[in-house]
């Protein structure tokens, strides 16, 4: 296997394999609080102010969001101009559940088990998903010593403490039923010789709380799901987006109007209970940073629910993954799991230092990286620009021969498509957009402030601060998702719907006239747009 690693990166894998030793027989200090904010304040791209725009007109007119995002926010329907008929729905159930994703495969099983007649609309395939991508694990406070207080204090300070309580509070106390549901349902948890779960430390985490399946644990959390939602026959309408919700007359969601991904033929679903399950945005590349994210996380449930009239929290914070691949650029932005640093490995400089400890909250650790790239200039240069070292060696030689390709086979395969075996040479990593801090607000049962319209998932904003911890998110798509089907399903028996209307949609057309915005940007945006931009105007 000859290494495809520049002679610069080869000089450096040499300082890095020549203070292994000695950095392994040192303990790697934490930073302190006042250390980590002004990392935070200089480098992290929350705190980028270029990269945000003050919305002008909406929910949460007067605060800030991404630039990308708020474009959309303040876009133009993708129905605008269309004549929809609304009294003759194509769909009449009790819970849409609009994605198919971990949170909306969780939210329909529980809707159906709880009696209601269910939908699941995706704009893509029943598990194209981030919860397929997720690699590293599921945290849920199941050991004797281990509880979910600590679980509540560990996630609340990583998300420094702007975590909504309640929300919290449901996240962890519900955590340990959540993994043994999904352990009862079939997820091949790692377990020991005695059928004992194994469980690991991740970053910002007192207790090791993590438990996976290899490196496939959303892989196959999803497939167990999927086979859930298959099996009860619960109907799926794929490759059909969700283009505008429906209320009623009295402003409570009533369905949605669907729109064919290929023919573009336009549907409407009548609903007692909506559920957004949308997922994330990070293909909308926020300040030009690589995605760890699945093809269509762009940010659909945020721009649906905020023209229905419901409040986002925390939009401006997005968590940037701080070892996506730097290295090769065929998979440039891909994520390096958490796992990884778990296990032992260090993140290491051009000159073979260990400048930070490797579980340092996400948001920490990505600051650090930039900074050490940015302004220490001790970053490895790469075609598509800096990376430090993961020094994944690390792992054999902490555990011993074989640990690595035991518990991360699908990171080994995935580098060694490239000729670079990670047990043997460290690898390249930068920070990459991988998850949405903020979403829309919801109360504890997972209801928005338009009645009868539930989120769950990554498009809720609250649960996890301005920061969320490793295997966080696997949780409280289940958490959440359950609790949203559960829920909309106990709503749907006591609903009657009125009569249908997209009326708000015109009312938000005039609020952005009023605004002076005029934009000719059609959202949801649904996909990413990768043409050039001489291509764009074809």
């Amino acid at each position: 296997m000859s290494l495809p690693y520049t002679q610069e990166m080869l000089d450096s894998v040499k300082k890095v394999e020549a203070t292994r030793a000695a950095r392994m027989q040192t303990e790697l200090r934490r930073m302190t609080a006042d250390e980590k904010d002004d990392v935070l304040q200089k480098f992290h791209p929350d705190y980028k102010m270029d990269g945000f725009e003050i919305l002008q007109m909406g929910p949460n007119k007067g605060e800030k969001a991404p630039a990308e995002l708020a474009a959309l926010l303040q876009g133009k329907s993708r129905l605008d101009g269309k004549e929809i008929s609304l009294q003759n729905p194509d769909y009449d159930v009790d819970v849409l559940v609009i994605g198919g994703g971990g949170a909306g495969s969780s939210a329909a099983v529980e809707a159906h088990a709880a009696g209601a007649k269910v939908m699941i609309v995706t704009k893509l395939r029943l598990g194209d998903a981030n919860t397929m991508m997720a690699e590293g694990g599921i945290q849920a406070a199941d050991k004797e010593n281990d509880s979910p207080a600590q679980h509540y204090l560990d996630a609340m300070g990583g998300g420094h403490f702007t975590n909504v309580p309640e929300l919290l509070q449901k996240l962890v106390t519900e955590g340990p039923s959540a993994v043994n549901w999904l352990d009862h349902l079939g997820v091949m948890f790692d377990k020991d010789e005695n059928g004992r779960m194994i469980t690991t430390h991740g970053g910002g985490t007192s207790r090791k709380r993590m438990h996976a399946a290899k490196d496939y644990s959303g892989a196959d959390i999803m497939r167990t799901l999927r086979d859930e939602v298959l099996n009860r026959q619960i109907p799926v309408v794929d490759f059909t987006a969700v283009v505008e919700l429906v209320k009623d007359s009295e402003g409570k969601a009533a369905g949605a109007v669907l729109m064919n991904m290929e023919t573009k033929e336009v549907y409407v679903a009548r609903a007692k209970t909506v559920i957004i399950a949308t997922g994330g945005a990070g293909r909308m590349h926020y300040q030009g940073f690589p995605t760890s994210n699945h093809y269509g996380a762009t940010a659909d449930g945020l721009v649906l629910a905020y023209r229905a009239g419901a409040r986002l929290l925390y939009q401006d914070t997005l968590q940037y993954h701080p070892t996506g691949v730097a290295f090769p650029a065929q998979i440039f932005g891909a994520l390096v799991t958490e796992k990884v640093r778990s296990m032992g490995a260090q993140f290491v400089n051009r000159e073979g230092e260990a400048y930070m400890h490797p579980l340092e909250t996400r948001d920490v650790s990505a600051a650090s990286v930039i900074r050490e790239c940015r302004e220490r200039g001790k970053g490895v240069q790469t075609p598509l620009g800096q990376g430090v070292w993961l020094d994944s060696p690390m792992i054999d030689e902490i555990h011993g021969k074989g640990m690595l390709e035991k518990r991360l086979p699908g990171m080994l395969r995935m580098f060694g498509k490239y000729d670079i075996d990670m047990r043997e040479v460290p690898i390249l990593i930068y920070p990459t957009l991988h998850y949405q801090n903020g979403g829309i607000r919801i109360s504890a049962d997972g209801m928005t402030d338009v009645e009868n319209l539930y989120v769950a998932g990554e498009a809720v904003g609250g649960i996890h601060g301005r920061n969320r911890l490793m295997g966080n998110s696997l949780l409280d798509i289940i958490v959440f998702g359950r609790s949203a089907g559960q829920h909309a399903a106990a709503k749907a028996k006591s609903v009657e719907v009125k009569d249908l209307t997209i009326d708000f949609v015109k009312e938000f057309e005039h609020e952005e006239e009023e605004a002076g915005i005029h934009s000719s940007i059609l959202s949801p945006q649904l996909l990413p747009d990768y043409r050039p931009e001489g291509m764009k105007t074809i």
